[in-house]
């Protein structure tokens, strides 16, 4: 847990800020801790996360984070009279009417409620938060190395959502084609490379990958292709996706693109925005542009800053942050 927690000093105060004083620590006031947390339409839900007690003892593993609090809540705020579960330590309980039901006391400090007490019957909102959480899609480390598994021809099967490192790509984009998006496949990799068009080939159930090119006498296979194509190609599979998630979130997409290609990789992003919430993280002013001028007023921008090592939100104050509460211990 050390290495995820905040390097320096517990508090910066305004004299630091302002150059006056060198950035130096002092003695801790608060316990070590890592919140996270997240708000939506239908639920909130809020984790705290610390070392365990010293006087306990934890043997080889005094440094795994331990889960102190946990709590779900119905809306975008964590409101006392919203709550719907919460967790302390090794119990929990839920709301029941007016007043709260046990679940357990016996929960594991380094297991969620979300996994162990999720019931249909006593707690169905804690069974229907954590559908949703393992519906989210992220996508930050598709492979393009040369031992790249897309690269491959491995043994596939119907696949309606591209694997996290793209490993399945040739079957992901035979599912596309398979499920009747075929044209809108074709237009997709002929807006970002003109004239060409992708082939999936079955031997002995080893999906391969080829990419037919203007001009070229025969396919490029899968180990033949650029950094940047075979992501921009696993881009396609996983934003035309069959099954689109609640919220995809793609992390760097431009890495390894030529500059020509982020303007359709745009036009793609904002095609599947209409079916999904999409979370673009993004160090491109190219792709940022392209996007706000595809979604203009639907494109949420938020700027990231470092200021003394933190990374704080641009332009946002004490009275301009969202109203969230973080549950007390």
């Amino acid at each position: 847990m050390p290495s995820t927690l905040w390097a320096g000093p517990e508090t910066i105060s305004g004299s630091m800020r302002r150059g006056e004083v060198p950035v130096q620590g002092t003695r801790r006031t608060g316990p070590v801790r890592l919140q996270l947390g997240f708000a939506g339409d239908g639920f909130g839900y809020a984790m705290d996360l610390g070392l365990p007690r010293p006087d306990v003892g934890s043997g080889a593993f005094a440094l795994d984070p331990e889960i102190k609090v946990e709590t779900v809540w119905s809306g975008p705020v964590a409101r006392p009279a919203a709550v719907l579960a919460h967790r302390r330590g090794p119990v929990v309980r839920v709301r029941d009417g007016r007043s709260w039901s046990e679940l357990t006391r016996s929960l594991a400090d380094y297991d969620s409620m979300l996994g162990h007490v999720a019931d249909p019957h006593r707690a169905p909102e804690l069974l229907e938060l954590r559908e949703q959480l393992r519906g989210w899609r992220f996508y930050d480390h598709l492979r393009t190395d040369a031992a790249a598994p897309a690269r491959l021809a491995p043994v596939g099967t119907r696949t309606p959502v591209l694997a996290h490192d793209g490993a399945d790509l040739a079957a992901a984009l035979a599912t596309i084609q398979e499920i009747g998006r075929s044209a809108v496949l074709a237009r997709t990799v002929d807006a970002a490379f003109p004239g060409s068009r992708i082939e999936v080939s079955v031997d002995s159930g080893r999906f391969s990958l080829a990419l037919r090119q203007d001009g070229m006498l025969r396919p490029m296979r899968a180990d033949e292709l650029s950094d940047g194509t075979l992501r921009y190609l696993m881009l396609t599979a996983a934003l035309l996706t069959p099954r689109p998630p609640e919220l995809l979130v793609l992390n760097e997409p431009e890495t390894s693109l030529h500059p020509e290609l982020i303007e359709p990789l745009a036009g793609l992003i904002h095609a599947a925005s209409e079916e999904m919430q999409v979370v673009v993280v993004t160090h491109s002013g190219a792709l940022q542009a392209s996007l706000a001028d595809l979604a203009g007023a639907e494109l949420e921008r938020v700027e990231l800053v470092k200021e003394l090592g933190e990374t704080t939100i641009a332009g946002q104050g004490m009275l301009s942050r969202p109203s969230w509460t973080w549950p007390s211990r």
